[in-house]
């Protein structure tokens, strides 16, 4: 039976799974894990953001360094700036493209690092928590969409996933996450993986 929609779908995961595999997005997620993996081992912390979908990304990200990726290890410290009550009180106060740019303001200290997501590359709240981070001399990675848009080149490191859809793109980033965690794992505990 030919179903259009499963057809369409594994089509664009054919696309993407090539693109996370190609060399040069190999290469960034190492990068990514080292940068993070070195900012840890110096008693700094990671920051991530994103909204929707990417928002719950953030903290899944999070709580597998606070909580456990594959297996026991001591809590690594990471913080998903999508607490309810933090975003309605700045949206209110100070309006929505701030609610993360204050939570970089509050707990982000120079040689972080900031993850931001943001399937289109356009999400003001973002871009301004990237200001926010690169005033502050936070390591900034972005995991972005549809051609990287306004937030284009403006990272320490980027990801722009190919895809054309929000959910094919959060998928993609999501693999990149995990890749990155079991990155940081790998380096920080490589007994783990023996």
């Amino acid at each position: 039976m030919n179903n259009p929609i499963l057809t369409a779908y594994l089509d664009a995961q054919v696309v993407l799974n090539e693109w996370i595999s190609n060399p040069e997005s190999i290469q960034k997620t190492e990068t990514a894990a080292l940068l993070i993996k070195e900012a840890i081992e110096n008693g700094n912390k990671g920051l991530i953001c994103g909204n929707g979908g990417s928002s719950c990304d953030a903290m899944h990200f999070a709580e597998e360094f606070t909580g456990r990726y594959r297996k026991n290890r001591p809590a690594l410290p990471v913080i998903s700036l999508t607490d309810p009550s933090h975003i309605t009180c700045v949206a209110n106060d100070f309006g929505f493209d701030q609610i993360f740019a204050r939570g970089v303001e509050a707990y982000g200290k120079e040689n972080d690092f900031f993850i931001g997501l943001s399937t289109s590359g356009n999400s003001q709240n973002v871009i301004e928590a990237l200001n926010q981070a690169s005033k502050k001399k936070l390591k900034t990675i972005l995991l972005l969409g549809k051609g990287g848009g306004k937030l284009k080149g403006k990272a320490d490191l980027e990801f722009i996933v190919p895809g054309k859809t929000p959910d094919r793109i959060q998928e993609i980033h999501m693999m990149i996450l995990h890749i990155i965690i079991e990155g940081v794992e790998r380096h920080l505990y490589p007994d783990h993986y023996n």
